[in-house]
């Protein structure tokens, strides 16, 4: 493909635990923050090569509190969800894994997430229902929490600007859900817990913030996945175009290729595809990076692995691009590797 295609050299990932270690670019904390041992936030932010916001950190404190031993599970029986991720490296899960070479960033990715999304908790695995924070650039903190549904398809929905939030949310609707007046209590008991903590070190628990408005105003498309994606875009209108379909006629070709009888008529019904790929490569000689970026992306979403190919034309040079090489790196990997089921990298 056109459009300075050149790959960039990859980060160097070595074994698991020498890639934690390598901690000298993990900025100092401030005394005020969560008390979490230093060396723990460093490993944590090294493994992932992201930044984790202060509220990460806040909710393990919150969880040992409710639960010293494995605050892990602290709301697994009573909520149903489990801390996992970068929490695994909190717990110490990485130190007894079996496997010296863990990629991290494929540790609980699941089939339909897509770079920017980071899985910090996992609820009911019948549909595989995770919440995750959503980054537009890996070296920034998370624009919000987003929650998938995996068995479902590739839908992000927002749950507020942090972790608190985002489980505030969830248990509003597990309240409503749940008959049974004892599991209800235990509930409303750590509702208001989380409320009144959330509050005490001052975080929003509205599902929708002034912060997550303004991001909006910055999408410029919303993607399959519906969680939109930012580009810059000058005053020349320079950074984005359009695609010369819209989502629910892409959706159609996308159908007729999958669907397709025999390999010629996918041939055939791929057509459109590769006439979008020129208009990308023109974009991409004219700096609109996101025309390739947003293809890239919703063949990623439709989830066939008949666009696998394709994704891998797109999406990483996308990201070389805007200058957000991890994200490359990650879909890359994904794309090597993407399943359904034993998504836990560090499992026994």
């Amino acid at each position: 493909m056109t459009g300075g295609g050149k790959r960039r050299p990859r980060g160097a990932a070595g074994p698991a635990g020498e890639q934690c270690e390598k901690n000298g670019d993990v900025k100092k904390r401030k005394s005020t923050q969560a008390d979490i041992p230093d060396h723990l936030h460093q490993e944590a932010e090294t493994c992932y090569r992201l930044r984790l916001p202060e509220d990460f950190y806040q909710f393990w404190k919150f969880c040992e509190e409710l639960d010293p031993e494995k605050p892990s599970d602290a709301l697994v029986s009573s909520v149903g969800l489990a801390l996992v991720g970068p929490y695994d490296i909190l717990a110490g899960k990485h130190k007894k894994a079996k496997s010296t070479d863990v990629n991290f960033n494929l540790h609980w990715r699941f089939f339909y997430d897509p770079p920017e999304f980071q899985t910090i908790l996992v609820g009911d695995s019948k549909t595989q229902y995770h919440m995750g924070y959503f980054r537009d650039v890996p070296d920034e903190l998370p624009v919000w929490v987003g929650a998938n549904e995996a068995k479902k398809g590739c839908v992000i929905s927002q749950m507020g600007d942090n972790v608190f939030a985002a489980v505030k949310l969830y248990l509003s609707k597990k309240i409503k859900e749940v008959t049974d007046k004892k599991k209800n209590a235990i509930l409303k008991d750590i509702d208001e817990k989380l409320t009144r903590t959330a509050k005490e070190l001052g975080y929003s628990l509205e599902q929708k913030t002034m912060k997550m408005k303004q991001r909006d105003k910055k999408v410029v498309t919303k993607a399959f996945h519906g969680a939109g994606l930012v580009v810059p875009v000058d005053k020349n209108d320079v950074g984005y175009r359009e695609l010369p379909e819209t989502n629910a006629n892409l959706k159609k070709i996308c159908k007729a290729i999958v669907d397709a009888p025999t390999d010629d008529e996918r041939l055939k019904a791929f057509a459109p595809i590769q006439e979008m790929l020129t208009f990308v490569q023109f974009a991409n000689d004219e700096c609109d990076y996101g025309m390739g970026y947003e293809l890239g992306m919703d063949l990623f979403c439709y989830g066939s692995h008949y666009f696998h190919k394709t994704v891998g034309q797109l999406l990483p040079l996308a990201y070389t691009l805007l200058k957000r090489s991890l994200f490359a790196e990650i879909i890359e990997a994904h794309l090597a590797g993407r399943r359904e089921e034993q998504l836990d990298q560090l499992a026994p």
